[in-house]
């Protein structure tokens, strides 16, 4: 078994898969009303060609968790039988998915049978006119029935996502925390990042990790976990515990140090950091009939020159050219 590690000595055992850019909300810190071009279906991935290259992390350089991302990977026909192909790779990966929740309800005992393991949905407001207004879309019943089916078919406790953004649903932060402890669901903050298609993200709008640590205090004890090794978020437990909530504070408080995550989008390019400016390109030696060999070489050359960390405070920084719904979370 050889290793993904950068010229920083981080080992990357955590694979993020985007399987379509395409979306079926309009979240207006992710793209803008009228969509984005979508990528032709002959430049995506084939199924065959995602277990392939997963077969090579998972086989020869010490992936360990593979997660299915999108734009929306519901919207892929074939993820249920595409989540049991993966779980079925020697050794065996934990698979988790990222979701907006839409279309969950029908999917979710089918996902968990073909062996999903974790899930995270979208869910930034239970306001259905603030929902209506951030997603541009009438779907909050949707996302609200898919994370109950995702409870009830064992994928448990079932992470949500949320995204505060100020003056729109800074708000919720409360609402959203005791809607997760009544429900049994995992809440995760998530700091707005620069990665919409507009590039019109303005640091000052951001509600940052402190800010959000002092909305949830005015009504809870939180005590920060100890161990967080190489996972995105802070977690606290609520009121002595046993239940947590994450703050992902991408932005404020970033732990590139720690990074051990890369990811392949829906066409087939590697980037070894979200915001990366570059990309390998896997698709056009995989069709090509590269072997094993020539792919393991490849991708670890894209690994070794992945950056310290991501820069978004330094002046000369840029935001990536795709947004995250082509790049994938």
């Amino acid at each position: 078994m050889e290793a993904l590690v950068d010229g920083f000595g981080r080992v990357h055992t955590d694979l993020r898969v985007s399987l379509t850019d395409k979306c079926n909300l309009r979240c207006t810190y992710c793209m803008p009303p009228e969509g984005l071009e979508w990528l032709p279906a002959p430049e995506l991935l084939t199924d065959d060609e995602i277990v392939r290259l997963a077969t090579v992390a998972v086989g020869r350089l010490g992936i360990k968790t593979i997660r299915l991302t999108g734009g929306e990977p519901l919207l892929r026909r074939s993820i249920v039988d595409l989540v049991a192909r993966l779980a079925a790779l020697e050794p065996r990966p934990e698979i988790a998915l990222t979701t907006n929740g839409i279309g969950l309800a029908r999917i979710a005992e089918g996902l968990a049978m073909a062996g999903l393991n974790r899930i995270n949905v979208s869910l930034d407001t239970l306001d259905h006119k603030t929902f209506l207004t951030l997603a541009r879309r009438d779907r909050l019943h949707d996302v609200l029935e898919g994370l109950a089916a995702a409870n009830a078919a064992g994928l448990c406790p079932a992470k949500v996502n949320a995204v505060l953004m100020r003056d729109v649903n800074d708000g919720e932060a409360l609402d959203l925390l005791e809607f997760c402890l009544v429900h049994g669901y995992e809440l995760r903050f998530i700091e707005q990042m620069p990665l919409d298609a507009q590039h019109g993200w303005d640091r000052k709008l951001m509600v940052t990790a402190d800010e959000i640590m002092s909305k949830l205090s005015t009504a809870h004890t939180l005590t920060p976990v100890a161990e967080r090794g190489s996972a995105p978020a802070e977690r606290f437990l609520i009121d002595n515990g046993p239940t947590t909530v994450g703050i992902i504070a991408s932005v404020s408080r970033p732990f590139c140090g720690s990074c051990d995550r890369v990811r392949l989008t829906a066409d087939g390019q590697l980037r070894n950091c979200l915001f990366a400016r570059e990309e390998s390109d896997l698709r056009t030696p995989l069709r090509a009939g590269a072997d094993d060999d020539e792919l393991v070489r490849r991708w670890q050359l894209a690994i070794a020159g992945k950056r310290a960390g991501h820069g978004i405070d330094d002046p000369t920084f840029l935001q990536p050219d795709r947004p995250m719904s082509a790049i994938g979370g």
